[in-house]
This record gives C-alpha cells, sequence and structure tokens, in this order.
C-alpha cells in the first residue's frame, strides 16, 4: 500500500496520473494529453502495426499545438524515429512528416535550393505545420501548405495513399489536421537558394499603417508588425525581410517615403520581439545578409525561443478585412494589453487547401503570445471573437473558442473534408474531442 502511494505520488511529479497515465505534454506545458500510451515506430511497418491496434489514436508532431487537436485517451503515435527521409531533386525535395524544417533547410541550402518560405520557428515539423495550416509572412508567398506538391498518408486501415497536387482531393489531404492517417512524406516545391537581409524599425504609427497596409506590407519579402497593444498609436516594432538580389553585396533598400510616413527609426541594435526577450535566440538583424533559412524565421534554429511558457492564438481574415480587424484590436487594447506578451500582424497569398484559412484568397494573420494564463486569455478571446469580422478563421493549433457552426460555415468545401476524412478513417480511429466538436 505504502509502495503504491510512493508509485502514484512519483507518477503525479512526472506528469502521469490515472487520466493522464502517459505524463506527456505539449510544448508550452499548458496541456497533458490524456493518452495511455505514446508508440514511437521506427519503420513504415511497424507504423502500420499500430494505426491498425484497437483504440482511438492520433499523431504527434513538435507538439507546438496550444489546444487538444492531437490529444487522445487512446495511444499517440510520433514519427521522431522513423528513418530521416530526404531526397532533393531538381525543383523540389521528398522529406519525412517528422522531420523538421530547420533540418530540411539545411540540407537544401547545402545543396543550392530553398524554400519560399518559413514559418517563425525552424523548429516545428513538417507534417505538422503543414497538416494546421502554419504560415510565415510575405504578401507575395503563401502559407506551408502552399509549397507542398505531393503528400504521401498511410491510413489507420493500412493503406498508403498518395495525393498530388492538380489530382481530386489533393487540395482535402494537405491541410488535414490529423484525421486522414500517419503523414509519412511530404513532397515541396523548392527554387534556387537566396539570401535575405532583416532590418528592424521601432514604433511605426498605426494611422499611418492602416492608411495604406499594402504599402507598409511590402517594405520587403517579408513583413511583420510587432505590437503589445499597450499604446494604440503606435507599434512596437517592424521586422523587414528583404532578398539581396544575386551578385548583390546588400538588399534592395526599403521605400524611404513609405518608411517616412511610417514614422519609424532604424533599432540600434537587436531586438526581440518579446520584450525583454534575449536576443541571442533571435535571427540576424541590422541588414546583414544571410542564407535564407537563418534570416526568415525570427529565431535561430540552435536555440530554444523560450522555455514554453506562453500560449498562443492566431485570427486569419481576408485582406480587404485587414484594417477592420486591426481596428478591433486598437478597441479592445485595455482588454489585450494585460494578458499579452507580444502581438504580430503577417500577411500571405491564398490558396485552394479545403481547411487551409487562407482559402480563397490574400489573407492576413494576428497572432497573439499570451501570459500563461488560459482561463484570462480564453475570457479576452470570447470578446475578441465578438469584435473581429465574421471572415475570422482561427488557426487550427492554437487557443480559440469560436462556436463550431461559425467554424464550419467559413469553409465551403468543409462538407467534402468530411467526406475524404470518411473515406480515409470508416470506424473514425483518429477521432477526438477536438474533432467532434468541429463535427467531424
Amino acid at each position: 500500500m505504502a509502495d503504491h502511494a510512493a508509485d502514484e505520488r512519483a507518477a503525479q511529479r512526472a506528469g502521469r496520473t490515472a487520466e493522464h497515465p502517459a505524463g506527456e505534454t505539449n510544448w508550452a506545458g499548458n496541456l497533458t494529453y490524456r493518452a495511455r500510451a505514446v508508440r514511437r515506430p521506427e519503420s513504415l511497418d511497424a507504423l502500420r502495426e499500430e494505426l491498425g491496434r484497437p483504440g482511438p489514436k492520433r499523431m504527434i508532431g513538435s507538439r507546438h499545438c496550444f489546444n487538444d487537436i492531437a490529444d487522445t485517451t487512446g495511444t499517440l503515435i510520433s514519427l521522431e524515429r522513423m528513418p530521416r527521409l530526404l531526397e532533393i531533386g531538381e525543383d523540389m525535395v521528398r522529406v519525412g512528416g517528422g522531420m523538421r524544417y530547420g533540418d530540411v533547410a539545411e540540407q537544401l541550402h547545402a545543396r543550392g535550393r530553398s524554400l519560399s518560405n518559413l514559418a517563425s520557428l525552424p523548429h516545428i515539423s513538417v507534417a505538422g505545420a503543414v497538416a494546421t495550416g502554419t504560415h510565415g509572412s510575405g504578401d507575395a508567398v503563401g502559407g506551408l501548405a502552399a509549397a507542398v506538391r505531393a503528400v504521401e498518408i498511410l491510413t489507420p486501415a493500412g493503406e498508403l495513399r498518395r495525393f498530388e497536387r492538380g489530382e481530386r482531393a489533393f487540395d482535402g489531404a494537405v491541410v488535414s489536421l490529423g484525421a486522414l492517417g500517419a503523414v509519412v512524406a511530404v513532397e515541396l516545391d523548392t527554387e534556387p537558394a537566396y539570401e535575405v537581409a532583416q532590418t528592424v524599425y521601432e514604433q511605426p504609427r498605426w494611422e499611418a499603417v492602416l492608411a495604406d497596409l499594402d504599402a507598409a506590407t511590402s517594405l520587403g519579402y517579408s513583413v511583420s508588425i510587432f505590437s503589445s497593444w499597450r499604446d494604440v498609436e503606435v507599434a512596437d516594432q517592424m521586422w523587414v525581410k528583404a532578398k539581396v538580389e544575386p551578385g548583390a553585396a546588400t538588399a534592395t533598400a526599403a521605400d524611404p517615403a513609405v518608411l517616412e510616413a511610417l514614422g519609424v527609426r532604424p533599432a540600434d541594435g537587436r531586438r526581440h520581439p518579446v520584450p525583454g526577450g534575449d536576443v541571442e535566440a533571435t535571427s540576424l538583424q541590422g541588414g546583414e545578409p544571410g542564407p535564407w533559412h537563418e534570416r526568415l524565421p525570427h529565431f535561430r534554429m540552435n536555440f530554444t525561443p523560450s522555455a514554453g511558457a506562453e500560449l498562443q492564438s492566431e485570427y486569419l481574415v481576408p485582406r480587404r478585412d485587414a484594417v477592420e480587424a486591426i481596428r478591433a484590436l486598437q478597441r479592445l487594447a485595455d482588454r489585450i494589453a494585460p494578458v499579452l506578451m507580444i502581438g504580430e500582424v503577417r500577411t500571405m497569398t491564398g490558396d485552394d487547401h479545403w481547411l487551409s484559412p487562407a482559402h480563397g484568397g490574400d489573407t492576413v494573420g494576428l497572432h497573439f503570445t499570451w501570459h500563461p494564463d488560459q482561463p484570462a486569455v480564453e475570457e479576452v478571446l470570447a470578446e475578441l471573437e465578438c469584435e473581429l469580422p465574421a471572415s475570422a478563421r482561427p488557426h487550427w493549433g492554437k487557443l480559440f473558442v469560436m462556436d463550431p457552426h461559425r467554424i464550419r460555415g467559413l469553409y465551403p468545401r468543409w462538407d467534402d473534408f468530411v467526406a475524404l476524412r470518411e473515406e480515409c478513417d470508416p470506424p473514425g480511429a483518429l477521432r477526438n474531442d477536438y474533432t467532434e466538436r468541429l463535427g467531424l
């Protein structure tokens, strides 16, 4: 009896309880998965065997999701021990779904190739990022899913299905929320390697930004506007990432007339998006050219950007509604600021993927990194979702409280995805509370 009690206390210290026997948490630590076991197959046959076992299951990637999208009462399956797959072709790369973008990017660059965009963190897995519609920033660049030309999915029935661009259901299989099976391989478009120079400007005036959003976000190849919303008149920083043309020593300078209108000044040193953050974790700034994969992410691959003590949300709106959406943030600034570390505005082109938050047209993302107080954050989110334009779509892997009926109405191909899910997983082995709430 005493030994059992001691074992139970040890399990609790390790995060394991009767409800959470595996003791696994997400990156932020705000969620302990209810899984009874975590499996890490090392071959396709072993993965097929795990998927075929009775009971509910979900795939788990780099765990950089802040909600229960990957949660299950059954078995979590990770691809982290699968054979490293990296096949570089003339204009494409085929990678294993469990590989991280940072690892893929370094190998691509060594072969003189590149991806068109990367997310803020290079630490995230390819399959997980694509499946949730994750993105970087750039007026002329799509989200990470836009680079996918083929995806290979092993269904719970053990069928290996390949979906290629242009084929029926391809656009349903890319941003899949983990509801179709295990993404064992992804083929991505590549282009010749390039360099990027990053410059940080401070205190852009919101009125100038909103008066000509196109001018502000086209200052570089990729532009991010950071704001703590403690001041509704000015944002904190604007990070401008500019491509360096082949043979040039520096990037083309940002339009001085636009910079003057925004009222910005170049930062006098290195900056972190979050006030007080460790600048050593950030990608190099000051206009110094460097490889694309070392400048497009905000953070460096060999540094952990934070200890994970944060929560995140993001809402994506059609570009035509972006000014209205930012005005909503200004109105709610006194509610947002007390629980916010930093917010970010980013842009991307639209795509045709059925469940992509950028489906149907050019899109602007409104990102929030919150203090780790989930009840307070969810209270603010309820107000925020009421104030945002009706077109706002929440990021699948981050915190939101939006009514599922409203979400389903934002995706014109929703019913087509439901049919594809039934086709790939008829018994519903990959269903969980998250998909049930959404009506999947």
